[in-house]
């Protein structure tokens, strides 16, 4: 191979990393906060609708919804802020409340009766806003948005989450858990 060939060539492969490298530079891995949101216990927001039971009293126990301002109308106590509290603190929230003046001892429960949903974009047969189901991985999501396009990454995918009140977006893989409200991001391949 003659210099100047040997000049080009490597010219030429220099330009292709570069092109590449390139295309790789919109990468983010995820926090450190954002893989640790999946093990803390599970924050109520607005979609999220629960099954209030207060024992021995049918008139206070239903289902109720956590508005878009993140409270949920009870009866007797009124609007009760609900965005960001766990369960348990909704639970001691409400019981409080009726406390003074309207219960002597409330017991109060409160399970999920339905998650907020989260939404999926990109390379999918059907993009669009789905049921959350406790448990879900990145891979369930894909195959009820009715699985890859020909043109997807099958690798990994991209979230968008809100931890804390603080909007996060990185890189994970199919196989990692999603969340309620979790906004994914299915890529297109390069080749």
């Amino acid at each position: 191979m003659t210099p100047a060939k040997s000049k080009a060539t490597q010219l030429l492969a220099a330009a292709m990393a570069a092109v590449l490298l390139a295309g790789c530079s919109g990468y983010q891995p995820a926090p450190k906060a954002f893989h640790e949101a999946v093990m803390q216990p599970y924050r109520l927001d607005a979609g999220d609708r629960l099954r209030v039971t207060v024992f021995e009293q049918s008139g206070l126990t239903g289902t109720y919804a956590i508005d878009q301002a993140g409270y949920i109308a009870f009866p007797l106590i009124g609007a009760v802020p609900a965005r960001g509290r766990t369960l348990q603190e909704l639970e001691a929230s409400i019981a409080g409340s009726l406390r003074q003046g309207f219960l002597r001892d409330p017991d109060v429960s409160i399970e999920i009766d339905r998650y907020r949903s989260f939404f999926i974009m990109g390379e999918v047969g059907q993009s669009g806003q789905y049921s959350y189901v406790a448990g879900m991985t990145v891979q369930n999501a894909i195959a009820i948005a009715g699985g890859y396009s020909p043109r997807a990454n099958q690798r990994n995918v991209d979230i968008t989450r809100n931890i804390n009140g603080k909007i996060m977006t990185g890189r994970v893989r199919i196989t990692d858990p999603i969340l309620a409200g979790d906004t994914i991001y299915v890529r297109e391949r390069l080749f």
